[in-house]
């Protein structure tokens, strides 16, 4: 049931910082949460692209991109994913919504450049902002909350953001 025409964008490149451990390796009912959200761009998008580090070497079952960037900051990764899709829309999944759907990944597709209203990410971004995306990147300006978008209403409870294991354990 995969939309053709579209890119999924999976962001492992987090730090992690509150969470102590590589967040794409903690596990969900029975899956990595890197696994879940493949997995779930999988069931959406005809084309998926997952965007770290190289440098974490993280063991997942699926090549991820290096974002070529120095800065941990999810921009790198949208960058760097506009940049490797094949397809116009893209949407981009970090890896630390785990409850979000793939019909919910269809509808911030359908709106092209959209974001949810508890911020960019989730999202999907068009490759024609990456001229402007580019630009911020290199400016040292990393916010993506002022890219122009369609704010589109989802459950909050899909939205659900894992920052800390106690987080992940509420859900």
């Amino acid at each position: 049931m995969a939309r053709h025409g579209l890119t999924g964008v999976l962001l492992v490149g987090g730090a992690s910082r509150r969470f102590g451990s590589p967040k794409a390796l903690a596990q969900f009912n029975g899956e990595t949460l890197a696994e879940r959200g493949w997995r779930v761009l999988g069931e959406a998008c005809d084309e998926r692209i997952a965007v770290g580090k190289t440098a974490d070497a993280l063991p997942l079952p699926f090549p991820v991109l290096d974002d070529g960037s120095p800065v941990r900051a999810p921009i790198a990764g949208v960058v760097a994913g506009l940049r490797a899709a094949t397809n116009d829309v893209c949407v981009f999944l970090p890896v630390d919504c785990p409850l979000i759907s793939a019909a919910a990944l269809l509808r911030l597709a359908d709106a092209a450049t959209a974001v949810t209203p508890t911020g960019p990410l989730p999202g999907a971004y068009r490759r024609s902002s990456l001229p402007l995306l580019e630009q911020k990147l290199l400016r040292g300006d990393y916010s993506l909350r002022d890219v122009d978008a369609t704010v589109v209403e989802l459950d909050p409870r899909e939205l659900a953001n894992v920052n800390t294991v106690d987080d992940l354990t509420r859900l």
